[in-house]
């Protein structure tokens, strides 16, 4: 009896797993340009820097990164992108929204410092393990909007971690500490 228990509990654990699907990710990136406009993008305002020390030796300046064409641009979002900022990728919130996600090895700290004197709002640290800043920019509107437009910062290095994976293979930083993620104002939809 004891056997026969067994043997129909392997086989039900067996055949689970065997039927079971593989979850799919939701959203899921597109490789279709953001909306984009005629106009060139402004170049980016560098954060505000310390005077030198007179005999002191230069501070390393990061070097900016490579231009990739397909992260959007300033412009388009409809927000300042920080400057060492890389365009990971955009996914499709729904409601005719979309959102974009850049990495950054810049510190957290110094992300919320500066979409704080850009954007000129305090912004509500919504999580603190990991820390996780929100400046929401905009009204958000339930009927028409998935997301609420603004600025999601994210700390990848909270609890020992080593950061966010660069997708790209052999990229050069091979981790990112900061995730940013801009949620533009939808279009407007006409009623």
């Amino acid at each position: 009896m004891v056997q026969g228990t067994l043997c129909l509990a392997v086989s039900l654990v067996i055949s689970a797993g065997a039927s079971g699907q593989t979850p799919q990710p939701f959203p899921r990136p597109t490789t279709a340009p953001p909306p984009g406009t005629s106009a060139p993008a402004p170049a980016p305002e560098a954060p505000a820097r310390e005077a030198p020390v007179p005999g002191a030796p230069p501070a390393a300046q990061p070097a900016p990164p490579p231009a990739d064409s397909d992260a959007p641009t300033e412009a388009a979002l409809g927000f300042p992108i920080y400057p060492t900022a890389r365009f990971i990728a955009s996914y499709d919130a729904g409601r005719a929204q979309r959102y974009y996600i850049f990495g950054t090895t810049a510190p957290f700290d110094d992300l919320v410092l500066y979409y704080r004197n850009l954007l000129r709002e305090r912004g509500n640290q919504v999580f603190d393990e990991p820390p996780t800043h929100m400046f929401e920019v905009g009204r958000f509107r339930n009927e028409t909007m998935a997301f609420p437009p603004g600025v999601t910062i994210k700390d990848w290095t909270w609890g020992g971690s080593s950061g966010y994976p660069n997708p790209l293979p052999g990229a050069d930083p091979a981790k990112f500490s900061s995730i940013i993620m801009i949620v533009p104002v939808p279009p407007e939809v006409p009623e």
